[in-house]
């Protein structure tokens, strides 16, 4: 029976937190303000859903009274390729932003997930 020699590490090789240290101030404030983004993301979302739905009701009772008609065929026809340009570009100039300085976009992601998870 052999045991295994022991693992020595060189003191000249810098390990990897210590290949880490000049990324933390960069990594923290990524991670800080996607935290904060996604909190932020979240109370606007409420309030935009709120209001998008609003508008629904309001439109739908106008609607049910004959003060106004909805062509809800031409509506879709209209915005649907607005909606596609619009998510075609949104995701190229996301992976750009991405791309662009990655140990600050990936804190940041990592930042805005878990505050898009957590509930205050």
């Amino acid at each position: 029976m052999t045991t295994p020699a022991p693992m020595t590490t060189d003191p000249q090789t810098p390990g990897f937190l210590e290949a880490l240290r000049p990324l933390l101030p960069e990594l923290s404030v990524g991670a800080l303000l996607g935290f904060a983004t996604a909190l932020a993301v979240k109370a606007v979302g409420r309030i935009v859903l709120i209001a998008v739905g609003l508008l629904f009701i309001a439109l739908q009772l106008l609607s049910y009274f004959d003060v106004i008609s909805i062509n809800w065929l031409h509506l879709q026809s209209v915005a649907e390729p607005a909606l596609r340009q619009g998510s075609e570009q949104g995701l190229a100039w996301f992976q750009r932003v991405l791309l662009a300085n990655l140990p600050f976009a990936g804190a940041f992601t990592g930042g805005f997930l878990l505050g898009l998870r957590i509930r205050l």
